[in-house]
């Protein structure tokens, strides 16, 4: 789903031999990002008819996706209505499905989340569709289920086409029909993404608002694993049967601290993701002798000493930085985007690692080649919760002419 770009709007809006929806989404993207904003305005603007845009206007307010906001001020004539989105009324459920946890919430059409609930992982695909079905029956049995779509994330290969995952390596399941299974026995539409590519959609919606002008960057979700999303000309892209972007599974080294979850030592997920940050952190206490059970260490616990200044928490830290550097290094030289975008809890940590990431990463790129902007994602603590979102809204958002 492409972005609509507002100052080329008027070469997309649609002509009578077109579909009306393609006219809805435009306005609707014109309240969402000119807000506040008058009927008057969008019809200038789009160059539709007035009355055409007051239809699409007052269809948009029945379905509960814009409101009134006051009177603006006249410029000679009637003073006009501002419109705006309206925020607070439920249009998206997100699942966002992690090897640890999986969190199903609902948003608004701002992406601001109305609530939530987690519940652990299962390795059972029968026993987690049968959790996550139940969860969402819930939550539309206490809202108007027609405005409601759902967005699922997952740590592994899906095919959007088809909404079907069709390989999660954590545990081993193939063909995951999730989708079709919500469609068929709760009657609401379902969509399913990569939880990279699902970050990149956040990102290009919802994310800092001049990476959002960018239409060439790469995501980066550092996790249990590492994950890339590609966007190419302010899309997603995908691949065949939506396997673009595995790069966590290129070599970049030898004998990581822990196995990739393709079991093998030499990829980059093994030597850049948290499981890599934890390793290193317990190996530094037994290169000193020290033999004291570390079961009990996880990622968020080594970032609070490496905040307060733990010298082994740092040192995890920067080392696994040095091998996320050099991974973006690779991807730099092989797609040359306009920006990097980490993303992921590792981003609480950003300005104790970001100087270890660029000077690795800078050091990589051919010397006239373009150095792309590196930064982190102010998506927050769960990118890949509202990532699940995003493939909601950005159905809603985007234009249906656009491939």
């Amino acid at each position: 789903m492409r972005r609509i770009h507002l100052p080329t709007a008027k070469s997309q809006i649609a002509r009578p031999n077109t579909i009306r929806d393609i006219n809805k989404q435009i306005v609707l993207n014109y309240v969402r990002e000119r807000a506040p904003i008058s009927r008057a305005e969008i019809a200038r603007e789009t160059e539709l008819q007035r009355s055409t845009v007051s239809a699409i206007v007052d269809e948009l307010q029945t379905s509960g996706l814009i409101e009134e906001i006051g009177i603006g001020s006249s410029t000679g004539g009637r003073k006009p209505t501002l419109l705006r989105l309206k925020a607070g009324g439920p249009v998206a459920i997100g699942v966002d499905l992690d090897p640890r946890r999986t969190t199903i919430a609902i948003a608004d059409l701002l992406g601001k989340v109305l609530e939530k609930e987690e519940f652990p992982t299962s390795p059972d695909a029968v026993f987690m569709t049968n959790q996550i079905i139940e969860r969402i029956s819930k939550i539309t049995n206490k809202y108007n289920k027609s405005n409601l779509e759902v967005g699922i994330s997952v740590p592994g290969i899906a095919d959007q086409v088809n909404g079907k995952t069709l390989y999660i390596p954590y545990f081993q399941w193939h063909d995951w029909d999730i989708c079709q299974q919500i469609t068929e026995k709760l009657g609401i539409f379902a969509t399913i993404d990569n939880d990279a590519n699902a970050i990149a959609t956040a990102e290009l919606w919802f994310g800092r608002k001049n990476n959002r002008k960018i239409d060439n960057f790469i995501t980066v979700l550092v996790s249990q694993g590492i994950g890339t999303g590609i966007v190419f000309e302010g899309q997603v892209y995908r691949g065949e049967r939506g396997a673009a972007g595995e790069f966590g599974h290129m070599i970049i080294g030898v004998e990581a601290p822990v196995e990739c979850s393709c079991g093998g030592k030499t990829c980059w997920e093994p030597h850049a993701s948290e499981g890599a940050i934890i390793a290193r952190y317990k190996q530094s206490f037994a290169n000193n002798g020290n033999s004291t059970n570390f079961e009990a260490v996880t990622f968020p616990m080594i970032m609070s000493l490496a905040e307060q200044g733990e010298k082994h928490a740092i040192e995890a830290l920067r080392e696994s930085a040095k091998f996320l550097g050099i991974g973006i290094a690779n991807l730099i030289v092989g797609l040359s985007p306009q920006a990097v975008i980490i993303g992921g809890n590792i981003t609480r940590v950003w300005e104790i690692i970001k100087d270890e990431v660029l000077s690795v990463a800078k050091r990589g790129i051919i010397r006239d080649l373009p150095h792309p902007l590196i930064t982190a994602s102010t998506l927050g603590d769960n990118p890949t919760l509202i990532g699940a979102l995003s493939l909601v809204l950005a159905r809603k958002f985007a234009a249906a002419n656009q491939n």
